[in-house]
């Protein structure tokens, strides 16, 4: 296969300001919010009210048991017909968001659990209430536990996003795909598209390691 440098490289701004403008933010909004809501999910799954914990059971199942395409296709095709309209960006982030919800509910619950009791116990030796030894005490050293499998997540979800060019949001792959279209230089232009990704994930797991190790100086003090 012969290449054609010259697209390669006059595509490769174009790609990357893709990223820059759509892929990252929409990554960064989606995973924040989503994280909010693990976070809330997860306290619901540890719930002592036997109804909070179904609600939390149920939520985690709907999002773990449907792929998220099909999640993404619901918020922007099928809403509509019930009366809710969304535009295409909050669309996106809406459905991004409430999958790491799901996900990252049952690595934040796991890694609440994965405190000894014994935690739980000195907070309350000292005088603190239950929440004030959830917050000070026992989420500083899940955070420890959770930061691999929630970073795994993230990765992830900066792939994800190429999804959202089925809701006409403009990020990397929708761009790559537009310019494929055009050159007719697909297997070219998506190379250079995965390459992008492939970039970006490495980026993003070399501050995974460095994050890993300051929490385990935090933990350690």
């Amino acid at each position: 296969m012969t290449v054609d440098w010259e697209l390669f490289l006059s595509s490769f701004w174009p790609i990357l300001s893709g990223a820059i403008v759509g892929t990252i933010p929409l990554t960064l909004m989606s995973f924040t919010f989503g994280l909010f809501i693990a976070l809330g999910v997860a306290l619901m799954r540890l719930s002592h009210l036997r109804v909070v914990r179904a609600i939390g059971w149920f939520y985690v199942s709907v999002i773990r048991g449907t792929p998220l395409l099909v999640q993404l296709f619901f918020i922007f095709y099928a809403l509509p017909n019930l009366g809710v309209l969304i535009d295409p960006w909050p669309s996106a982030v809406l459905a991004f968001s409430l999958n790491v919800g799901g996900y990252g509910a049952e690595v934040i619950r796991a890694a609440i659990q994965s405190v000894p009791r014994g935690q739980w116990e000195a907070g309350y030796t000292i005088g603190y209430s239950n929440t004030q030894t959830l917050w000070r005490v026992i989420l500083p050293q899940a955070a420890r536990v959770s930061v691999p499998p929630l970073s795994n997540t993230f990765i992830s979800l900066v792939k994800d996003t190429s999804l959202a060019s089925v809701v006409l949001v403009t990020e990397l792959f929708r761009v790559a795909r537009q310019i494929a279209t055009f050159s007719s230089e697909f297997v070219l232009i998506y190379l250079e598209a995965a390459l992008i990704y492939w970039l970006l994930c490495l980026g993003l797991s070399g501050l995974q390691t460095l994050l890993e190790k300051r929490l385990d100086r935090y933990v350690a003090k």
